[in-house]
């Protein structure tokens, strides 16, 4: 599943630009598809977008129906959502919360157990950004093929990496690797971290993805593809090269990314 949209001009700043963007989901080597990933268009502010990657956890349906419960959240929360009298930290603030009560009334009518993680990424007008994410879905951060910054994951093994204890490249192939310290729907409150970016660049790209993408790449490898293919081709090369990676034994991935270029 994959688009991508049309040129947008901001009224805010009289400067043009571009919003490229485009989705990608993969079953991998699942038997279930518990990942969503969608990205909404404001449909009274132009130039305003919200990128949401939720990957469900909890047997057969329940996390799908966790992560369900998070683009449906998204959506209400976004469609209600103003750029000019809002505050973009307080919306996504408000969009974690939600959607994590929201996946524990889900759960009470249920067998099973739903959890998600969430990685969000809201485009304002005059290129102002705000990013929220819980569990070990990410956000990055590109400036051309350089990563600026990322989502830090809440799971046993980037505490053990902070800690000194583990490096990166042996994060990724640590047995309890998809163990999470935080995600949506737990009986404990969901960790809500929040990033601001002032002003996004020419040339900046921002991608949200679940840990059955991220897991097969180096930040660098990231970096040089959303760099050097528009974003349908980007998202595409990502998902092939993961599933080449994954020989046989590939997560359900999915991304969301966009890039910021002149209007030519």
């Amino acid at each position: 599943m994959k688009f991508i949209f049309d040129p947008m001009v901001t009224a805010a700043t009289a400067l043009p630009f571009r919003f490229s963007a485009a989705t990608g989901l993969h079953r991998g080597d699942r038997a279930y598809q518990q990942d969503q990933v969608e990205i909404l268009v404001h449909a009274k502010h132009a130039g305003t977008i919200l990128a949401i990657v939720a990957d469900g956890m909890g047997g057969k349906s329940g996390g799908r129906k966790a992560a369900d419960q998070v683009l449906l959240t998204g959506r209400q929360i976004f469609e209600r959502y103003s750029p000019i009298t809002d505050d973009g930290a307080d919306m996504m603030r408000q969009l974690v919360t939600e959607a994590h009560l929201m996946i524990k009334l889900t759960a009470i009518t249920s067998e099973e157990e739903p959890h998600s993680t969430i990685a969000t990424f809201l485009l304002n007008p005059g290129l102002e950004c705000h990013v929220a994410h819980a569990g070990d879905s990410r956000v990055y951060h590109f400036r051309g093929a350089e990563m600026m910054r990322r989502t830090i994951d809440h799971s046993f093994v980037q505490r053990l990496v902070d800690e000194g204890k583990l490096s990166e490249e042996a994060a990724n192939t640590h047995p309890q690797s998809n163990l999470l310290t935080g995600c949506l729907g737990t009986h404990a409150d969901p960790p809500i971290a929040l990033w601001h970016i002032d002003r996004l660049e020419y040339g900046d790209t921002l991608l949200a993805c679940s840990d059955g993408l991220w897991h097969y790449f180096t930040p660098k490898e990231i970096g040089a593809i959303l760099h050097a293919l528009p974003p349908r081709e980007a998202s595409e090369m990502l998902i092939g090269k993961a599933r080449q990676r994954a020989r046989g034994g590939g997560d359900n991935l999915s991304l969301a990314l966009a890039r910021i270029d002149p209007l030519r």
